[in-house]
């Protein structure tokens, strides 16, 4: 564990001493778009802040390889170079994309060759799926999954990145929980070893956050663009398959051995790395289909993402952020204590876990909906009385015009 703390620790101080170089440079060469309609800031700041990420990885995964510990990483380097060159090249065109607005076919085929490069050079892909009793899957379903996962978590990931703090914080809360699972089961599975490249994905993410997040939390001095959301969205569905895709869940159904349900054995290595991500993955699939349901493109920019509504709601851009926290916090812990919860030696099975899931929730609700609440208490609305209509809301009220915009 101490190799993984000072991990964190080392790649941290990394970041932050690039992030602040970045920061720099960006205000020096005024390295930032003009502010988009659709953007929350009124300041242009830098959004270069994913190259000082991507520096952050690269030195730890440089000190990786002269770690004894971090051997067995290093027993095939073609997964580590096959991850660096698919970082490089999402970065690469994630920084253009902020500078020059690239279009989104474009952006799109990156993604998938990105991903093309960590499944069929790195040979990182899912190999068994929960699916009835048929766990193992073909190299070619395999390869596909594994490539359309990517893309989909590098997308979600991207399209909640709108607030300050907003991603790094969400992508730090995730990654330590899926650490935590990692490390677990590597002790409950019998590994030789708790090193592995999921978990050092993870605890690299974990120190890459730690350090942007100084320069990015609200106010914040520049923005990792989507440079640095790709990117933790790369490393963090290529930590999950590089996990999850090849362990076989039988192992974790066997109660003779290890204690845990069958059903909940099975199917922990696949949901939990899916609900770290739940919230982008929420706010992805509602902007889909919200635009192509109005005939646009998926990928065409819009005000109508979780944040822009929590915005709407009342909330400031902290407290949106925060709220944004409390329910990543939640799914993902919960989702964790239930797989706790079936050890033996843990009273109240699973059901420890789906408590703190619906007490978490509701708590989440209740924050979540305060705004509105005290927005209908400070302005009640009177009860009707016969007479004229009432006027328009636009004209009785001057922000409704903005709201409706």
């Amino acid at each position: 564990m101490k190799y993984y703390v000072f991990t964190v620790i080392l790649t941290a101080a990394a970041t932050l001493a690039f992030t602040a170089i970045v920061w720099r440079i960006g205000l020096r060469y005024r390295l930032y778009p003009e502010i988009r309609e659709r953007d929350v800031h009124t300041t242009p700041k830098p959004r270069i802040g994913g190259v000082a990420m991507y520096l952050g990885v690269l030195a730890a995964f440089a000190l990786s390889s002269q770690v004894p510990y971090f051997s067995i990483i290093w027993t095939d380097p073609s997964r580590n170079w096959s991850i660096m060159a698919a970082a490089t090249l999402i970065v690469i065109v994630g920084v253009v994309d902020d500078l020059w607005d690239l279009d989104w076919m474009i952006k799109l085929g990156a993604q998938f060759l990105a991903a093309g490069i960590v499944v069929g050079f790195g040979g990182i892909q899912i190999y068994y799926l929960p699916v009835g009793t048929q766990l193992a899957v073909s190299s070619w379903v395999g390869f596909a999954v594994s490539v359309l996962a990517i893309v989909i978590v590098m997308n979600a990931v991207n399209f909640i990145d709108g607030l300050d703090g907003l991603v790094a914080g969400v992508a730090l809360i995730s990654n330590v929980v899926f650490f935590v699972y990692t490390y677990i089961v590597a002790r409950d599975t019998g590994a030789s070893s708790y090193s592995s490249l999921a978990s050092f994905i993870a605890v690299v993410l974990i120190g890459v956050c730690i350090g942007f997040l100084p320069l990015n939390w609200n106010p914040s001095k520049l923005f990792m663009g989507d440079s640095g959301a790709l990117l933790i969205g790369l490393l963090m569905a290529t930590a999950a398959i590089a996990f999850t895709g090849n362990l076989d869940p039988r192992l974790l159904g066997d109660n003779d051995v290890f204690g845990r349900s069958q059903l909940l054995g099975a199917f922990i290595p696949i949901l939990l790395p899916v609900v770290v991500v739940l919230l982008p993955l929420l706010d992805f699939g509602m902007a889909v289909i919200r635009r192509m349901g109005r005939g646009l493109s998926p990928f065409s920019p819009d005000r109508k993402h979780l944040h822009h509504r929590m915005l709407d709601m009342g909330h400031s851009d902290r407290a949106a952020v925060l709220v944004f926290y409390a329910w990543t916090a939640v799914v993902s812990i919960g989702v964790l204590l239930m797989y706790f919860g079936t050890a033996q030696d843990w009273p109240g099975d699973y059901w420890l876990g789906v408590g703190y899931l619906v007490l978490g929730a509701a708590a989440c609700i209740a924050v979540t909906r305060l705004p509105s609440r005290r927005a209908r208490a400070a302005h009640p609305v009177p009860d009707a009385a016969p007479g004229p209509s009432a006027p328009d809301a636009s004209e009785s009220d001057p922000t409704a015009e903005q709201r409706n915009a």
